[in-house]
């Protein structure tokens, strides 16, 4: 018999994936859209039924949502919570959202201090990360096999905002210069939603209470993605490495830089899909393939 999977938010970036990695292997998943509505625990119920293999929430924002999911994860051999990186703080308390950027000693573990944990509206950019982590410990309290894993910069086909556009942009309209702040040496950690996917199936094969960042195996700067982009496509062009940061800003612009450890997730098990590199390539192929960018890119709370 084939192993059971029920992916809440299955119709976003990271649930899309890890539907479409368990299918791959065998899995039978439900992913539901809208016609399940996440603030209502008796639709989450229905949808659950008599229980799963793996139920992964990919929509637990606050508190109240970790509380609403308990009594199902009774009902579940292994369960996955995806969070954010946003909950980490450096020692002066700075975290992604903070007016001043935080700064880290050097990549950072799943021991890294976290923001206290709030109830504001976790829309705002001070509420995001503070919310997860309310969601994080209700969770993580019951001691129930629960996994909460915590994603970088997330990437993959069918991001509604993908960053990679401002570089795709210029490569299509053949710049022959590419500008980039701090030398291009800013960096923002990338996960693919595919190696997310690739995680939250190790996960699954091993029930447990316990917290894991969730990254691509790489962290490639702003100039090597830069690079990685304009070979992509054949494209050469002069790069301008500025000192400063007034101009040539670009999306995985982080100074200091947000690294993320995740040698916890490799001691699980967990083998990535593949790199920078490697994952991206279908979205700058699609990308190519349209020529508008969906949205802008902008940096989002919680990244």
């Amino acid at each position: 018999m084939s192993k059971r999977a029920l992916i809440l938010g299955g119709t976003g970036l990271i649930g899309r994936a890890a539907a479409r990695h368990l299918r791959a292997h065998g899995w039978t998943v439900d992913a539901p859209g809208r016609e399940v509505d996440r603030e209502d625990p008796a639709a989450i119920a229905r949808a659950l039924g008599d229980g799963a293999d793996l139920l992964v929430d990919c929509l637990c924002y606050t508190a109240e949502h970790a509380r609403s999911l308990l009594p199902l994860v009774h009902d579940a051999t292994s369960t996955v919570m995806i969070s954010a990186k946003a909950v980490y703080v450096d020692d002066e308390g700075r975290h992604v959202n903070s007016p001043s950027p935080p700064r880290f000693a050097g990549p950072v573990t799943e021991d890294q201090p976290t923001m206290a944990p709030g109830c504001s509206d976790f829309r705002t950019r001070e509420g995001y990360g503070a919310n997860k982590v309310a969601a994080e410990q209700t969770l993580l309290d019951s001691g129930l096999p629960i996994t909460v894993l915590r994603p970088s910069k997330v990437h993959g086909v069918g991001n509604k905002r993908p960053l990679e556009w401002y570089f795709v942009e210029r490569v299509l309209a053949r710049h022959p210069v590419v500008v980039l702040a701090s030398r291009g040496e800013g960096t923002d950690h990338p996960s693919a939603a595919a190696n997310i996917a690739a995680l939250i199936e190790t996960a699954a094969a091993r029930p447990g209470r316990r917290i894991l960042n969730a990254a691509d195996p790489d962290a490639p700067n702003g100039l090597e993605i830069s690079r990685i982009i304009a070979r992509h496509f054949g494209h050469h062009w002069r790069e301008i490495l500025l000192d400063h940061d007034q101009s040539g800003r670009h999306p995985w612009h982080r100074v200091p830089p947000f690294v993320l450890d995740t040698t916890a997730a490799s001691a699980l098990g967990y083998e990535p899909v593949g790199d920078y590199a490697t994952t991206v390539a279908e979205t700058l192929d699609r990308l190519s393939g349209n020529s508008r960018s969906s949205a802008p890119w902008q940096d989002r709370s919680g990244e």
